[in-house]
């Protein structure tokens, strides 16, 4: 058997097996033959228990369902494989500048009886193409719209519409964060039965995020970032310097500005402490810095809501990170 014709999924141990049939149909026996194939054989043998095949990823159970007319509006639906009650589920927001939907790994929602949803939305590109004003609307509209589209089919998934949390990574976190702080955006007189639904959702988390999109507040909160353009239609350095009259689409489309009372709890975690690593460059790291979350969090207990900030020693009470407040709070009791 030659080795170029050995199937891809071949053991370690069929390989070492291979090996040794193979030098036993030779016409004579070399000692030194023998050791050097056993050795490259065990060595083999290590490598694959050093480097154990990855699980694979869990599949959609419904993939590229479309919450809308664009294409850009789909939807990635994960269910848990024996649920007999109606199951909570998370929402979690794919690109802004880019289409894109991931679910952050559904192994770890779906053992836990709760159901994940990957949501695509229509993005900052689409919204300059089309003269959206501002074209971070298009994005945050989506984000409400998914919302409505799961809380509407509910009962077709096994879903449990009341029991619903958002959230998102980087800049997926904006457009859950802009549904957990707008408030109500059902209407009840829209021709369109999926805009006529609550948008409420019981909890939000924002994994290494941004939560706002005023320009003159994030360089507050830190020195010197530049992030979010063209959310207002426009260059970073545009919108500061126009920032007076960009008021009206910052307070109503940025999450910072929207945060009210009646705001369900809100948890960060960011992987980076207040000091830069040194092997993470500047940019990056101020795009992702804790002190954002920190900020939130002191407008956040202003206007009496609960918001948890976890990063590298500095712990969050009740919840060991964001993975287990979404759980808890999906899987807590409707108040």
């Amino acid at each position: 058997m030659n080795t170029d014709d050995a199937p891809d999924n071949l053991t370690s141990e069929g390989q070492l097996s291979m090996t040794l049939h193979t030098m036993n149909t030779r016409p004579c026996f070399c000692p030194k033959s023998f050791c050097f194939a056993l050795v490259m054989s065990c060595a083999v043998i290590t490598a694959g228990a050093a480097h154990p095949a990855a699980a694979p990823k869990p599949v959609p159970t419904y993939a590229d369902v479309s919450y809308g007319p664009h294409t850009n509006q789909l939807l990635d639906i994960y269910l848990p494989s024996k649920s007999t009650e109606f199951c909570p589920v998370l929402l979690w927001f794919g690109g802004i500048w880019k289409p894109a939907k991931h679910a952050p790994d559904p192994g770890r929602f779906l053992s836990a009886g709760c159901a994940v949803v990957a949501v695509e939305t229509r993005t900052l590109t689409d919204g300059m193409t089309e003269k959206a004003n501002p074209p971070v609307s298009f994005v945050m509209n989506d984000a409400c719209r998914a919302v409505q589209f799961i809380r509407l089919n509910a009962a077709k998934w096994n879903l449990n519409p009341e029991r619903i949390a958002v959230g998102g990574s980087s800049q997926g976190a904006l457009p859950a964060l802009y549904v957990a702080c707008a408030g109500e955006r059902a209407d009840p007189k829209s021709s369109d039965p999926v805009e006529r639904v609550s948008t409420k959702v019981v909890c939000a988390g924002a994994h290494r995020s941004q939560p706002s999109i005023d320009p003159k507040r994030m360089q507050e909160w830190v020195p010197g970032v530049q992030w979010g353009a063209p959310a207002l239609g426009c260059s970073f350095e545009e919108s500061l310097k126009r920032r007076e009259e960009l008021l009206p689409l910052i307070s109503r489309w940025s999450p910072d500005a929207l945060l009210n009372k009646n705001a369900p709890p809100i948890y960060f975690e960011n992987n980076w402490g207040l000091t830069r690593p040194e092997t993470v460059r500047e940019t990056d790291y101020k795009v992702h810095s804790p002190a954002w979350g920190l900020g939130f969090q002191k407008l956040a207990q202003q206007a009496g809501v609960t918001c948890y900030v976890k990063y590298p020693d500095h712990p969050t009470e009740k919840y060991k990170d964001i993975w287990d407040f979404f759980v808890q709070q999906l899987k807590s009791a409707a108040p």
